[in-house]
């Protein structure tokens, strides 16, 4: 130690107090270090306590908040489902309705077109039923018109000597009133058999009655015109005498 330019030498007491005293300093200095390394453990202690805190705070979170939302999704999943069930049920009952709605429908096309088609048989039947009855009825007019004819024929042939029959004029007169008659009678118009035969009022006209006791009552005496029928229904009636 110098002190004034002059060394001063410590003596051996003096070099114990200053080692005590550098001692000291130093567990002081230790001390000191020592109390700042734990405050300094304590405080990263307590930062991981507290993190470790928060973090079971957010886990504890985490998992509340997972389980709202498992609740909120189950129900939001029970409503959604419930109007499903209810859309499903009244879309059942709508497909039910159609369908019954529809057999109605097919029913009632059913009955139309029977009803229809009943309608369109009769029409078919009445028709043809006309058409015959016009076809009959224009027939009947036309050999009404034919039979004055005819009558003629008869009369003019009746007249004929057994010398005019002979004739090529007479001959050809009796072809043609046989081809006349020949497609008459293709045309189912049949002549109606009066002479002797018993009195029909449906196929007879009596226009003459005589006393004759050789014939029976209600007998046709004499034929004095002919009648005709045309497919079974008479077009004209036999004029004839009758017996009382």
């Amino acid at each position: 130690m110098k002190k004034d330019g002059k060394e001063v030498r410590k003596m051996p007491a003096d070099k114990e107090k200053d080692k005590a005293k550098n001692k000291e300093e130093e567990q002081k200095a230790g001390k000191e270090k020592a109390e700042d390394v734990t405050e300094e453990t304590a405080e990263e202690t307590a930062a991981e306590e507290q993190e470790s805190a928060e973090g079971s705070k957010e886990e504890d979170t985490e998992q509340e908040s997972g389980t709202e939302e498992a609740e909120n999704k189950a129900e939001n999943k029970e409503k959604s489902e419930a109007p499903k069930k209810e859309k499903k049920g009244l879309f059942g009952k709508a497909k039910d309705n159609e369908k019954e709605k529809l057999k109605e429908q097919v029913s009632e096309l059913n009955d139309k077109l029977l009803r229809q088609m009943a309608e369109f048989e009769n029409f078919r039947k009445r028709s043809e039923k006309e058409k015959d009855s016009m076809y009959e009825n224009g027939a009947r007019s036309v050999i009404e018109k034919l039979l004055p004819v005819v009558d003629n024929f008869e009369r003019g042939m009746g007249t004929l000597t057994d010398e005019d029959k002979e004739t090529a004029f007479a001959k050809g007169m009796e072809m043609i009133y046989k081809q006349l008659m020949e497609e008459l009678d293709k045309m189912d118009v049949k002549p109606i058999d009066a002479a002797g035969k018993e009195f029909d009022p449906n196929l007879h006209n009596a226009v003459m009655h005589v006393d004759d006791e050789s014939l029976g009552e209600n007998v046709v005496v004499e034929e004095l015109q002919k009648g005709y029928t045309y497919r079974g229904t008479v077009v004209r009636h036999s004029m004839v005498k009758v017996a009382n």
